[in-house]
């Protein structure tokens, strides 16, 4: 079974290659800001849970529609994903700055956020409807109280946190200043794969046939 990642996140690559699966990849062509102005503008603002599964799905349809035009005999999945953080009900997005991401982890050390993150799973099939499944998951994140301020300068100076939401990361340099996570860790990289797996399955597929290696 082919897997198309419709992402071009470098950790949401790295979790697809860990749990066995080696998939294509495709940049979606979604301008997100506007998608999500468009849609408060008409319905209010967006609880954490619309938020990321409106951009996934989003993503994901995009790319589906490509791939079903340009690749007719496409046989597989393809996943879109969308993640955000929320602290005292603020969204925390990308940093983008040093001193906006410095700024964050003076504010959220010792405290508990919740990462959000959003999923959809396309069936591609040559000659058939495409078929979506998409859900949501969530988990909290503590992080250490006792972390000083030479510490979050030499993080933000390593340039990581300023292009993930929430200015952390539990994969890489950002892990051992994460004192807990409640929930399915892999939510907190980009995407829940125990989630994926269910919707997977909601589509009629097993996760294993995926499996691009042992």
């Amino acid at each position: 079974m082919r897997v198309c990642l419709a992402s071009t996140s470098p950790a949401r690559l790295m979790l697809l290659r860990q749990a066995g699966i080696e998939p294509e990849t495709m940049a979606p062509e979604v301008d997100e800001e506007s998608v999500i102005a468009a849609v408060e503008a008409a319905q209010g603002p967006l609880a954490p849970d619309d938020y990321v599964l409106l951009l996934a799905r989003r993503k994901a349809a995009d790319v589906a529609a490509r791939l079903s035009a340009e690749q007719p005999d496409f046989d597989g999945i393809v996943i879109g994903g969308d993640s955000m953080f929320v602290l005292d009900g603020e969204i925390l997005g990308k940093p983008y700055t040093p001193e906006v991401a410095t700024e964050r982890w003076h504010r959220m050390k010792g405290r508990t956020g919740v990462l959000h993150s959003g999923m959809s799973v396309f069936r591609l099939c040559p000659d058939r409807s495409a078929h979506e499944a998409h859900a949501a998951a969530a988990a909290s994140v503590t992080f250490v109280a006792d972390l000083d301020d030479d510490e979050i300068d030499a993080y933000v100076h390593t340039g990581e946190p300023l292009l993930v939401a929430g200015a952390f990361t539990v994969d890489s340099l950002g892990g051992p200043f994460i004192e807990r996570v409640d929930g399915d860790p892999s939510t907190v990289v980009g995407m829940s794969l125990s989630t994926l797996r269910r919707l997977v399955r909601r589509l009629g597929l097993r996760w294993t046939d995926a499996w691009t290696s042992s």
